[in-house]
């Protein structure tokens, strides 16, 4: 922070000169900046050297600076990926980009229920269109993630029961476990849930449901269960958990992707409590991480309605005779309305993304979702049968796996990072090192498949592994 401190400012950043700097540190009685952050951990600051360009006189040079760093990245367009691991590539029709790039999208933060009426209209087809693709009555507004999603469910079950225990997967997308560990809060404060994890295999992810029927009493909550899950696997026990929870009075919450839901059965037929996931595979780019918009869904009940902290959408009667309009339901206990005494917080910072899916759920339709799940899955085969045939490698995942594939490199020799450097070097970007996520798979890589694979591209991926494992 030092080095700020010798900064002279910058004809762009308005703010950015000694004069202004003091002045704003004078108004707060700070000395200097380094007193301004103290309260920052120091293991939270780095010591890297900045190489700071020098005071720039116009737009232009501003622009290449700019441009000079960004061209840095190594994107999917340039480069073949095999990465997934909860961030997917797949195919955004044009149209969903000109939709959401129309003004009357894109640039409004909120308004009022009167006067936003065609995207309040946006919103509830958005709800509607993927409430039908869960085949459950009662959908919110999206939140900020996946993880989000899942650690609000959670609440929700704990607050609709009375309980304070929950329990998840052992082997779960570290971001997930950690914002779900962030939603428990800490044991020292009111509302503290306490995370259980259950046993699963470490091949496949899939959840030990004789320990699960061990674990579940009358002090759970929920239990939380994904399929496809962090390793691809469908949860072929997903009516057995189910049914296991509901005999102790504990909710099942189903974690799902829906654009898998063309070609397996609903989290609404299979009789799940609440169902979370990501629409970010529907029509969403990848956008450096961002795009990852949750979901919340559930049974039209009011125990579980009521519930809810996002924003809900339904329509309603005007004063004309026989008109209906669209209105925010439930929005008292919402956080927009009631603050801190609201149920958790929600924001709006990704309700871009709803109009981005709504679109993309009109143009696929219901023969189109059978279609796009029909082709990752064949890929998904390939994919294995493809990797079965390297030396050296071993694939791990024995069942019915949808986009993602466990690759062990045990056998090689080779340490995961040496062979994704090697991809690299070829215009490759390789799996995803599971270790991160269960020591028992260490020299384990998740590779992941979409529609946008062909089978060129796989036999690329296989030819390359061929060189590098020789």
């Amino acid at each position: 922070m030092n080095k700020l401190e010798g900064f002279d400012g910058h004809p762009y950043m308005a703010n950015s000169n000694k004069q202004a700097r003091q002045a704003m540190l004078d108004a707060v009685g700070a000395t200097n900046l380094d007193q301004l952050f103290e309260q920052i951990p120091q293991d939270n600051l780095t010591d890297h050297e900045f190489s700071w360009p020098k005071e720039l006189s116009s737009e232009h040079e501003l622009f290449q600076v700019v441009n000079k760093l960004l061209s840095r990245n190594q994107h999917c367009e340039d480069n073949l990926s095999f990465i997934g691991s909860g961030a997917y590539r797949h195919y955004v029709p044009a149209i969903v980009d000109t939709v959401i790039g129309r003004s009357e999208f894109l640039t409004p933060v909120f308004g009022t229920s009167s006067s936003d009426q065609g995207r309040m209209q946006a919103w509830f087809e958005f709800t509607s269109q993927l409430g039908e693709l869960l085949d459950m009555e009662f959908v919110g507004l999206p939140v900020y993630s996946y993880g989000a999603a899942i650690g609000h469910a959670l609440r929700m079950a704990a607050r609709v029961n009375g309980r304070s225990k929950v329990i998840i997967p052992e082997i779960l997308d570290p971001e997930k476990m950690a914002v779900v560990n962030t939603y428990a809060g800490h044991p020292d404060l009111d509302g503290h849930l306490e995370v259980i994890t259950c046993s699963c295999d470490s091949q496949t992810g899939l959840i030990d449901t004789d320990q699960l029927s061990v674990l579940l009493n009358d002090q759970v909550a929920a239990v939380y269960f994904e399929s496809p899950n962090a390793l691809g696997s469908l949860e072929v026990n997903a009516s057995k958990i189910i049914q296991l929870a509901r005999t102790q009075g504990v909710l099942s919450i189903m974690g799902v992707d829906p654009i898998t839901l063309g070609i397996v059965r609903s989290p609404g037929s299979l009789d799940c409590d609440i169902c979370v996931g990501s629409i970010a595979s529907l029509g969403v780019h990848l956008n450096s991480g961002g795009g990852v918009a949750g979901f919340i869904a559930s049974r039209d009940e009011e125990r579980l309605v009521r519930q809810f902290p996002t924003l809900q959408v339904s329509l309603a009667k005007t004063t004309n005779q026989g008109e209906l309009g669209f209105a925010l339901t439930l929005f008292e206990q919402s956080s927009y309305a009631a603050r801190e005494e609201g149920n958790d917080w929600t924001g709006n910072g990704v309700y871009l993304w709803a109009i981005a899916a709504s679109v993309y759920m009109s143009l696929l339709g219901p023969e189109g979702f059978r279609e796009i799940g029909a082709a990752v899955l064949q890929r998904t085969f390939d994919l294995k049968r493809s990797l079965a045939s390297v030396n050296g490698i071993q694939v791990l995942s024995p069942g019915t796996n949808f986009r993602e594939v466990v690759v062990s490199f045990r056998d090689s020799g080779k340490s995961i990072k040496a062979i994704n450097d090697a991809l690299l070097a070829r215009g490759i970007f390789g799996g995803c090192d599971l270790a991160v996520m269960d020591s028992r798979l260490e020299g384990c890589a998740l590779y992941c498949v979409t529609e946008l694979h062909s089978a060129e591209d796989i036999d690329q991926l296989v030819r390359a592994l061929k060189e590098i494992l020789a």
